[in-house]
């Protein structure tokens, strides 16, 4: 007989009988619920409790869309789950705007829980973020906030756990994430219920191997195989397993087998594809656990009050839950961003008797002054460690000063850069990232746009991401279509992040300071050919190094030429950034209308400075937009309508926009390469066209 004390065997059964009662309440009213798409955790139950129940307040997880089970076993009630299950106002999680069972907790009482999304197998690149944070800060000596200890617990190291479906273990990001843990030996828990179905697509269509069998592949990567339809089986392996990653802090993969024996999700009936029910109903776990009550001594008749218990309580919990307020209209508007403290210009720009730096030693000095001022600071991604620096030298000297812990190479794994900063800022943490060219962004997308940039608005402002993300981009030297890429277009049609892209070593400085403070998640887009100024007329991205104080605040555009509107004088505003405002700067002085044309350097895309922008197009009449990107369905062509939009009724001429030839890519040849971009030529012709109207 188990050595499991009576104790944890009734509340593991009392949980899963909540869990069942939940599930066939849910089928029992489904015409109320299915509004909104759910999953249930009927036949996964006995795993997902075995874990919750040991788990701590200082522990991680990152349950999926199926494990509404565990969250019991965390301590939440059938109300708090039935409150997102109908998108109510007060689901704890997120406020009515994500899913059933998707949480984000910050309880003092219950593991922590940061949001992920929907898209199978993406939580595992946060997760692993989160035991490279605990790992990070357990090496540096740093206390976290987010980790509340109870005084019986204190000598307890946190751990976290990543809940995974063995279907979505194919995915490529799962690779990067495992890949990670097992070179850096972290302490996580993945847990992979696999219960033989992807949607109607079952294993053997679909799976060269099991999660266990995959997980072999990964040296330091230690799997074990059980059956979790098994609670006490579960409970046992789950408990040796915890132990290990407490002491010894390395990964572990455990394969738990289950049946799945509710529909795949309230949308996808079981009934319209499955041919092996039966087999499944064979093994569910809630007649094996009542079993081994019995074994343990439990009488029929306490066996039965734990079930009408737990019947009695998801029943009034559903009423209740059904009465319950829905979001308001206003609520839609709400916790998008945490606010920043960086408000406004404050510190030195320009200190006297400072020499002129290069664009790219500005941005490697402000991050050495972030990192010797804050130890919650790093630096991590391709080639930026010791040996090399970045293949820019923005990151020269720093793992040197700060220590190869602080600063470091990752694999070429653009997905986890990117998505480890999840986990990285939820245990308290500011990651400095870098993807090396913007053309190689594209892998990272998925980090960015679906866990990276939705995780404070979906928490309901529970877990902002608080990471910078460096990214090297635009045409230079004759880079060829691989190295030369403009991708802002992209990247602003992302909501949730903060978009800068300095023209200026000054504004990089200032920008990088700010972006260091602000809670939320910043991209930095840095043109390659301003870096060192070798590009011909781009001497002015080079600045007097600002002080170390200095911080210039997001949404706030440069007026680097202003005019004065004179009624006899044909007058134009040049709306750009990066490259454009060089191009635009030395078109203007080569024309010799620098008192006829007024140049904006928006400086960051997102939030962008609409006010400035709209005074100076109704003060000049006319209106050009500069960008580096071919112009069709760009950030710019955009931002010429929202202009016309506002403006049509002061405008002497339609507001156009100038960017690259509309081809698939920069070639590698120099003449094609100037073919293809703008240049102070190319706005030169552009100006005068505008002006003849």
């Amino acid at each position: 007989m188990s050595a499991l004390n009576k104790d944890i065997l009734k509340k593991g059964f009392s949980k899963l009988c909540t869990a069942k009662a939940m599930a066939e309440l849910y089928e029992a009213n489904f015409k109320q619920v299915s509004k909104y798409v759910h999953a249930t955790s009927r036949g996964h139950e006995a795993i997902q409790i075995a874990l919750g129940m040991q788990l701590l307040p200082q522990d991680y997880a990152f349950p999926y869309y199926r494990d509404d089970a565990m969250l019991l076993s965390f301590g939440l009630e059938p109300y708090d789950l039935m409150l997102q299950l109908l998108a109510k106002k007060d689901d704890p999680f997120s406020g009515g705007r994500t899913y059933y069972s998707h949480p984000s907790l910050k309880d003092d009482d219950k593991p922590k829980i940061p949001h992920q999304s929907s898209a199978t197998g993406m939580q595992t690149i946060p997760a692993t973020g989160v035991a490279m944070g605990m790992q990070y800060i357990e090496l540096q000596g740093i206390s976290n906030a987010n980790v509340i200890k109870s005084d019986s617990e204190e000598s307890l190291k946190p751990i976290t756990v990543c809940s995974l479906g063995d279907a979505s273990v194919t995915e490529g990001e799962i690779a990067e994430a495992f890949q990670m843990a097992a070179l850096k030996q972290m302490p996580i828990l993945y847990l992979v219920q696999d219960n033989g179905w992807d949607i109607s697509a079952n294993a053997a269509e679909t799976r060269a191997q099991s999660a266990f069998e995959y997980a072999q592949g990964f040296k330091g990567l230690e799997a074990i195989s059980i059956d979790g339809a098994n609670f006490i089986e579960s409970y046992e392996a789950l408990g040796k397993v915890i132990e290990t990653i407490r002491t010894e802090r390395r990964p572990f993969l455990v394969h738990a087998k289950v049946p799945l024996l509710n529909h795949h999700t309230s949308g996808v009936r079981m009934e319209w594809y499955r041919d092996d029910l039966e087999e499944a109903r064979s093994r569910d776990p809630y007649p094996v656990l009542k079993q081994q009550l019995k074994d343990h001594g439990f009488t029929e008749t306490e066996i039965e009050a734990i079930e009408n218990s737990a019947k009695a309580k998801v029943q009034a919990d559903f009423e209740k839950a059904l009465l319950a307020e829905d979001p308001k209209p206003e609520d839609l508007f709400t916790n998008d961003f945490v606010p920043t403290p960086i408000t406004e210009e404050q510190g030195t720009r320009a200190p006297e008797g400072a020499e002129k730096v290069v664009m790219v030693d500005c941005a490697l000095f402000a991050v050495e002054e972030l990192m010797k001022k804050h130890k919650e600071c790093l630096l991590y991604g391709q080639d930026v460690g010791g040996r090399l620096g970045g293949v820019f030298r923005e990151a020269a000297t720093l793992a040197q000063k700060f220590g190869d812990d602080r600063v470091f190479n990752t694999p070429i794994q653009e997905a986890f850069i990117v998505g480890s900063t999840v986990g990285m800022s939820a245990v308290g943490l500011k990651p400095i990232v870098e993807v090396q060219f913007a053309d190689y962004i594209w892998p990272g997308l998925n980090q960015l746009f679906t866990e990276v940039s939705r995780s404070c608005y979906l928490s309901n402002g529970k877990w902002p991401v608080s990471m910078i993300l460096r990214v090297p981009i635009g045409a230079y030297g004759s880079g060829g279509p691989y190295h030369s890429s403009s991708v802002e277009s992209v990247i602003t049609n992302i909501r949730g992040i903060k978009i800068a892209y300095p023209s200026n070593g000054a504004d990089l400085k200032g920008l990088m300071k700010a972006a260091y403070y602000d809670p939320n998640p910043v991209v930095i887009l840095e043109h390659k050919g301003l870096y060192w100024s070798k590009v011909p007329g781009t001497q002015g991205a080079t600045s007097v190094e600002p002080s170390e104080d200095y911080v210039l605040p997001f949404g706030k555009a440069w007026v680097l030429q202003e005019i004065w509107k004179q009624e006899s004088v044909e007058t134009l505003t040049i709306v750009t950034y990066g490259m454009g405002v060089h191009w635009a700067y030395n078109a203007s002085g080569e024309l010799d209308m620098r008192d006829q044309i007024e140049i904006i350097d928006l400086r960051t895309l997102f939030p962008l400075d609409e006010d400035t922008i709209m005074k100076s197009v109704k003060k000049t009449g006319k209106c050009l937009v500069v960008t580096e990107e071919p112009s069709n369905n760009s950030f710019a062509r955009a931002l010429s309508g929202k202009i016309q939009e506002e403006c049509f009724k002061y405008l002497d001429a339609p507001v156009m926009t100038i960017g690259s030839e509309n081809m698939p890519a920069i070639p590698l040849n120099s003449t094609l390469e100037q073919t293809m971009i703008p240049s102070t030529e190319k706005v030169k012709a552009k100006v005068l066209e505008i002006l003849k109207y």
